[in-house]
Parts: structure tokens; C-alpha cells; sequence
């Protein structure tokens, strides 16, 4: 596994996941976010558990300047960065037409624009050392017609599998992680419960499950990491469902 990752979107959620069960694995850590204090809990509590570097960088990655510290931290040559991990995002209503059209377009540049800068940023150096990790945080919303969400993870599946394609002879595996519904604080921040949602038991994941299963296929170099029986499946029939049918499943839910 990798010596040293840097992981945005790591102050909760899968991205804090990836942090704790690769600190277990005796990853270092560059841990990025735009909540300078909730950083540094969770520093806090991986380098009390784990004999583990710990580096705390906020950055909100909307913000050029910002963005920036993260691109030089990502090409520092006396810092190698091992694995990146894309897993910054926030979620919309599926009421495209309601929704402010500059949060659709924040949503955009956070879910497509800012992963594939970081992507490019890290990529040169991984090559010349001929290793590396690129992981992007996707879902299985990106297999079906779900709104810009859905439309952004799509993107972003399509685009791993091209580089994972292009870049693994060379050393260096791109992953696209696609979750289902899974227990975070995701639906959360949208003003939407669990229980609103109204989703049976047996269709939520548990991040530890979803991160552990990713480690696995990421280390296998697959460009394609999907958990569960369940949900691939769900992705074997997205791929001969018509795009009506799955419209309207995508449509009934927000993610």
C-alpha cells in the first residue's frame, strides 16, 4: 500500500473511512478539507491509534488559491505523494430546475474540474517514479440518468477507466469508487434524514465495508471498484435498462 496519501474530503464520510483504514495500514497522511478544526480531530484521533504521519492541509478546493496549495503540495519532489483520493463532494436536489444555477455550477467544478486538476497534478510525478494511486470517490448514481449529480459521477467513472486504461503499464492504477446509499453524513448536509429517504435497510452500506472493499480492488488495480453483490447488479442492468425506466428510478430520490 502506499507510503504517504493525500486524501480531500477528509474531515468525514468516506474520506475520513479511507484515512482511519489506511492509517491502520501505516499510510502517512495529507488530510484535506475546508474545516480547519474537524481536520484536526480526526488527525488527532489517527495519529493517537496509529505510528503514523499526520499532515493537516485546509483548503477550500473551490477557491483557486487554495486549490493551489493542494497542487504544490501534490508536486513537492521531496514529498512524494503515493495515492491520491478524490473524495470532496457535496449533493442537490434533483430539482435541477429550482436549484441556484451558480451552486449547480460550484457542484460541477467540485465533482469534475477540481479531481481531474488534482488528477494531472499528481500524475506526472507518478509516472516518473513509474507507481502510484489515483482513487476517485464515485457512485452508482454515475450509471444512471440522476440529475447533474449523477451526470458529474459519470464523468468521473468514465474518465477513471480511460486512465486506468492509459496510465497502469506505466505504473500507475486510477479507481473509481461507486458506492450506493451509504451511512454517512452526505444526505445529511442536504437537510435530508435516513428515514426521510424512506430507502429499505437491506440498500444501505456501511463506509468501513465500502472503504475496505475499495483497498482491495484499488490494489488489485481495477479501474472499477462496485461493493456488494447487490449494487453490482444494479449496475448489469443499468447497462440494458432503457434510459426511461432508469430516469424514472433515478428521479424519486435524492442522493
Amino acid at each position: 500500500m502506499a507510503r504517504t496519501a493525500l486524501i480531500t474530503g477528509a474531515s468525514s464520510g468516506l474520506g475520513a473511512e479511507f484515512a482511519r483504514q489506511l492509517a491502520a495500514r501505516g499510510t502517512d497522511l495529507v488530510l484535506v478539507a475546508p474545516e480547519g478544526e474537524s481536520l484536526e480531530q480526526v488527525a488527532d484521533e489517527l495519529t493517537g491509534r496509529f505510528p503514523v504521519g499526520v499532515e493537516v492541509l485546509t483548503a477550500d478546493l473551490l477557491d483557486e488559491s487554495q486549490l493551489q496549495k493542494v497542487v504544490r503540495r501534490l508536486t513537492d519532489p521531496d514529498r512524494p505523494i503515493d495515492m491520491l483520493v478524490n473524495s470532496a463532494g457535496f449533493g442537490l436536489p434533483l430539482n435541477f430546475e429550482r436549484n441556484q444555477i451558480i451552486d449547480e455550477v460550484r457542484h460541477l467544478h467540485l465533482l469534475v474540474e477540481v479531481p481531474m486538476r488534482l488528477t494531472h497534478a499528481a500524475l506526472g510525478p507518478m509516472l516518473e517514479r513509474r507507481g502510484g494511486r489515483i482513487v476517485h470517490i464515485a457512485s452508482v448514481a454515475g450509471f444512471i440518468p440522476f440529475s447533474t449529480y449523477g451526470a458529474c459521477k459519470g464523468w468521473l467513472i468514465s474518465f477513471s477507466g480511460w486512465a486506468n486504461g492509459r496510465y497502469a503499464d506505466r505504473g500507475v492504477t486510477v479507481t473509481a469508487v461507486c458506492p450506493g446509499f451509504t451511512h454517512t453524513r452526505f444526505h445529511e448536509r442536504m437537510g435530508l434524514t435516513e428515514r426521510e429517504m424512506g430507502l429499505p435497510s437491506w440498500l444501505w452500506l456501511d463506509a468501513p465495508d465500502v472503504v475496505s472493499g475499495a483497498l482491495r480492488d484499488i490494489a488489485r488495480g481495477k479501474g472499477l471498484s462496485v461493493p456488494t453483490l447487490r449494487y453490482k447488479t444494479a449496475v448489469a442492468l443499468s447497462r440494458i435498462l432503457p434510459t426511461s425506466v432508469l430516469a424514472g428510478v433515478g428521479g424519486r430520490k435524492r442522493r
